[in-house]
């Protein structure tokens, strides 16, 4: 039965997902919690993807499906399908991944139990002898991810729930193609609490139609990875000291001179034409940076 105030939107975006999509509604149906709305935006396919989605609705009161008018990418897309939300938490499942019918009542009871947590994120492997969950303070997350490596920036949107509010208060996604994801939790680990899950509740699809699996070759993402990063810890507020700051920024610089010299060394002019946009710095203060000075 649907309900007037769900307390978890559940937020797909799709776009030409129609060899993926039922199974990732299926597994949202099949979640043990049942207190949610499921929220599809359909970003302009081209195949059968929306017919799929409002077969769906058109048994399930709780399923919603909207159709972008004009094709907006994929963080903005992000962005409309929470504009239609009304739940407490918002989860993103991908069009082409599923959630274990575990998943959500997981996650919701999770993020009840830590109420002082903003946002949450799973399929966060055990780095020391924690038990699951535990929330972060913004020095131990970029502590957590930039000393002892666990990776909790680099997690993708379906392994995240976060407060609607926060969401909000914090303006979404930026649109930025690929690294909008790594961008966010940077910013909102600048301010709030993070809640850290198992792994275990989502499942990702690897398949050669996906985004990421197009682009993780891409010098132009690798390099704007990098930036994202760059920047989040030359910010004032960063919560790490700065010898270890220094030490990190001279890091990542070296990681982009490296891809620099690749991209001129395979002669990709268009590459580094773009990269030269997005990087306001000088190559000669990259190279300063990365020598320590």
């Amino acid at each position: 039965m649907a309900t007037a105030t769900p307390l978890v939107s559940i937020l797909m975006t799709a776009y030409n997902r129609e060899k993926y999509i039922a199974e990732a509604i299926e597994s949202v149906l099949a979640s043990t919690y049942a207190h949610f709305e499921l929220i599809i935006v359909d970003d302009g396919s081209k195949d059968n993807t929306v017919a799929i989605a409002r077969g769906y609705a058109e048994k399930d009161p709780r399923v919603r499906v909207f159709v972008n008018e004009k094709n907006l990418g994929d963080y903005p897309n992000r962005n409309k399908a929470a504009g239609y939300a009304t739940g407490k938490y918002l989860k993103y499942v991908d069009a082409d991944d599923a959630i274990y019918y575990w998943g959500l009542q997981a996650e919701v009871e999770m993020m009840e139990r830590f109420p002082e947590a903003a946002y949450g994120l799973d399929d966060i492997f055990q780095d020391d002898n924690r038990i699951f969950p535990y929330m972060l303070h913004p020095a131990e997350a970029y502590d957590a991810y930039y000393n002892r490596k666990m990776g909790i920036f680099d997690k993708a949107p379906t392994s995240c729930i976060i407060k609607r509010d926060v969401f909000i208060e914090e303006k979404g996604f930026k649109p930025l193609r690929m690294v909008g994801d790594c961008e966010m939790w940077h910013r909102l680990s600048l301010k709030y609490l993070v809640l850290l899950m198992p792994s275990g509740i989502i499942w990702s699809r690897g398949h050669h139609d996906s985004e990421s699996g197009k682009l993780k070759n891409d010098f132009f993402i690798q390099y704007h990875y990098q930036l994202v990063r760059r920047q989040s810890i030359e910010q004032d507020n960063c919560p790490l000291d700065n010898l270890c700051r220094k030490k990190i920024i001279k890091m990542i610089v070296r990681g982009q001179l490296k891809i620099i010299l690749k991209v001129v060394l395979r002669g990709n002019i268009k590459t580094f034409r773009r990269i030269k946009e997005l990087e306001s710095t000088t190559g000669i203060n990259l190279l300063k940076l990365s020598l320590g000075y």
